[in-house]
């Protein structure tokens, strides 16, 4: 039933908020079973809604769960509403999957730490934020798990928080993305201004009909549909780490592996290209938005391949070979090839999960030692991690059968035949698929050169480390061969028609529906780029050998000896964190304490808080001088106080209307008008403002006759001649 579909996020959500609360008082086992069981169960949900409504799913807009009506404001009114089609339930089926898969490997991998309960409801809070995400009918509602996976990124990464590095890390994940989510928050004004609606159904439909609202001239002769979709890229390019919002991913390796299997597979950093697939109708409005889209995600792709060449940590290695892959992906959705981006986002999850988690393997072995320079012939004490790890090389390195072959090509190929730039930007395609072909060749390498340092040569590791080498338990084992059967076969989902006359391509047949008419890409250009990337990828994994084989080689030493300094650069990545830091955060840090020193320290410390402070204690200190006990000094106080009441009272009281008439050059003023004069007073008005009264007497009224016409000040004293007391009232009379 649609209704079971609340069910999905909401089964990790209650287990995390449970493990919370009650968790420490579990031991260890009943912990990760409700753990495991939550994400399980959320797996088996979804594989039910899916496949039993598959039909509906594959040939219409999909299922809808209405929980109920969340904001009404005005205009706006945004119900918690979830929706499955083809493609949220594809992405619901592999983040429950692989989530599970990393929840059962937690269990070993985490075997022996403290916090437990704490890490398994992360863990799961992860994964429902994560579907919610995926699953939300409307941008507030996808919204809230878009924040949800940042949160818990935050908590995850910096899990460790004893050590400040960790705390860091976190840190730097968390404001990273603050930076890209405020973009996101602005995409959505801009559509909510135009649309009228945040419904994401709406949206698509709005931007199909190539509604007025937002093919409108907004700034600089660009549309809404461009501003709108470049500000939600902004949240992508942080979500989803790409130039130049990428830096928070690689020191997310400071949280534990599973983390980083989660965070880079199936959460996180894809819920960037799934926004962009999901809103791809309102991307095609704008050729522009495709374009720098795209852009960025060649230029990604190739930047951090080359960073990665020279990285010496495990998994700083596999931080940079997501960014990259991420590149690739955000060129297929940036190409309008939206179902080859998502399948390359498929394809990515079993591949990427399988290496990070074999990398939790080898550091388990290692003793938690990281570094790949310690490492190398573990093929021999490691195998079944080193079988997975094989496959899984091979898979991202593209070479053929192997899933990753498959997805990579149908990006490079829908790249090479796009045409939703329009003629003025065909050669756009063209450009990122032949940019993309050269980001394979480095991916092939620098992960070829990890394999050969890792698992063949002699290992380096020290005598200590080299005695307990060993293969991980089978709570860790057993789900690496999972992920790795995935990677080999999860390519058979989108087999090219070149290859498969009647059953190929099964992923953009199932996500025509919900992304719409993909690029045609013909035979020819598909077999071209097949061979094409096969032979980049035998090349790098040929070179990478011959610079690496068994170890470090001469010719990788004579590289290095001959381009010092480019070794440096890239091995430092380039430091853009250090550049970074001058241009943003110590100007920032700088602004900061100077907003401490002068606002916190000087003007809520001091003035608002410790200024009171004086003012009570100097309003005591004066009381104090004649709260002394000496009668006669009271009396005389009393006296003067009297004195000044008396004063006060006695003033005379100044009448509620002074009339003013005029009449010609006449000025009359009566002071009894809305008040009974006041007997025994003295009136004195002075009308021309020299200082000198014109008139003086009992009376409460006067009249002058002004000389010539203009502005003068009126001046009347009223003076009560039994306290000799006075008071005065000026007015201004014009005189026409």
């Amino acid at each position: 039933m649609p209704s079971e579909l609340r069910m999905i996020p909401l089964l990790p959500l209650l287990s995390a908020a449970y493990l919370i609360l009650f968790g420490r008082r579990h031991s260890r086992e009943s912990v990760h079973r409700i753990a495991c069981l939550a994400v399980g169960a959320a797996f088996l949900v979804s594989a039910d809604v899916f496949f039993f409504w598959f039909p509906i799913l594959y040939q219409s807009n999909g299922l809808t769960d209405l929980v109920g009506t969340w904001l009404a404001s005005g205009d706006l009114q945004v119900d918690l509403a979830l929706r499955m089609d083809a493609l949220s339930g594809l992405m619901c089926l592999m983040v429950t999957f692989v989530g599970t898969l990393i929840h059962i490997y937690s269990t070993g991998y985490l075997a022996h730490e403290q916090d437990y309960a704490r890490f398994f409801a992360y863990l799961n809070l992860f994964c429902g934020a994560m579907l919610l995400l995926v699953l939300g009918d409307s941008l507030p509602v996808m919204f809230v798990g878009w924040e949800g996976v940042g949160l818990c990124s935050y908590l995850l990464i910096g899990f460790w928080y004893g050590e400040a590095a960790n705390a860091s890390a976190g840190k730097k994940a968390f404001i990273t993305n603050r930076v890209g989510d405020l973009g996101f928050l602005i995409g959505m004004f801009l559509l909510f201004r135009a649309v009228g609606t945040l419904d994401i159904p709406v949206l698509v439909d709005t931007a199909r009909a190539g509604s007025p609202s937002l093919t409108a001239a907004l700034w600089w002769g660009q549309p809404v549909a461009f501003w709108a979709a470049l500000f939600l890229f902004m949240g992508a390019v942080g979500k989803s780490a790409q130039i130049p919002l990428y830096v928070w991913l690689p020191d997310a390796m400071a949280g534990p592996t599973p983390v980083s299997a989660l965070i880079h597979a199936a959460t996180m950093v894809t819920a960037g290209v799934y926004m962009v697939a999901r809103l791809g109708a309102l991307y095609l409005l704008a050729p522009v938005a495709l374009a720098i889209v795209a852009g960025v995600g060649a230029l990604t792709a190739l930047f951090a391949a080359v960073i990665a060449l020279g990285q010496n940590d495990f998994k700083k290695v596999l931080a940079y070979s997501t960014i990259s892959q991420l590149g690739f992906m955000f060129v297929g959705v940036g190409t309008g090839n939206f179902a080859g981006g998502i399948f390359h986002l498929f394809t990515h999850a079993f591949f990427k999960a399988g290496l990070f988690l074999c990398a939790g393997s080898v550091m388990h072995a290692m003793a938690g030692s990281g570094d790949i320079t310690r490492m190398g012939g573990l093929a021999q004490k490691l195998p079944f991690t080193t079988w997975v790890f094989r496959v899984c090389w091979l898979a991202i390195c593209g070479v053929p059968i192997f899933s990753g072959f498959f997805s990579k090509d149908a990006i490079v190929a829908g790249a090479f035949a796009t045409e939703v730039f329009g003629p003025r930007l065909h050669w756009v395609g063209p450009t990122l698929g032949a940019g993309l072909l050269v980001a394979a060749l480095g991916t092939a390498f620098y992960m070829s050169r990890l394999y050969c340092l890792v698992f063949t040569g002699e290992c380096r590791a020290d005598l200590d480390t080299r005695a307990h080498l060993h293969e991980s338990p089978f709570a860790m084992v057993g789900p690496l061969l999972v992920l790795g059967l995935g990677a080999l076969l999860a390519g058979v989902m989108g087999l090219p028609p070149a290859l498969s006359r009647s059953h190929g391509d099964l992923i953009g047949r199932w996500l025509a529906t919900a992304l719409g008419r993909q690029p045609e890409v013909s035979r020819a250009l598909q077999w071209r780029v097949m061979a094409t990337s096969a032979l980049i990828a035998l090349a790098g994994i040929g070179l990478a050998w011959r610079f690496f084989g068994g170890g470090v080689r001469e010719p990788a030493r004579r590289f290095t000896a001959a381009w010092p300094h480019f070794t440096a650069a890239v091995r430092g990545k380039f430091f853009i964190d250090e550049i970074y830091d001058w241009l943003v955060v110590r100007p920032l840090r700088g602004l900061s304490r100077v907003f401490f020193l002068v606002v916190d320290r000087i003007l809520i410390d001091k003035l608002l808080v410790g200024g009171w402070t004086v003012l009570v204690d100097t309003a005591g200190r004066l009381l104090r001088l004649v709260q002394v006990g000496d009668v006669q000094r009271y009396l005389a106080i009393f006296a003067i106080g009297l004195a000044a009441l008396v004063y006060v009272m006695a003033r005379p009281v100044a009448p509620s209307e002074v009339k003013v008439r005029i009449e010609g050059r006449s000025a009359t003023v009566d002071l009894t008008e809305g008040k009974a004069a006041v007997d025994k007073l003295e009136y004195g008005f002075d009308f021309d403002g020299d200082g000198r009264e014109d008139r003086v007497g009992a009376a409460a009224n006067a009249n002058w006759l002004y000389p010539r016409p203009g502005h003068y000040q009126l001046r009347i004293r009223i003076k009560d001649p039994r306290w000799n007391t006075s008071r005065t009232i000026a007015r201004t009379i014009d005189i026409p």
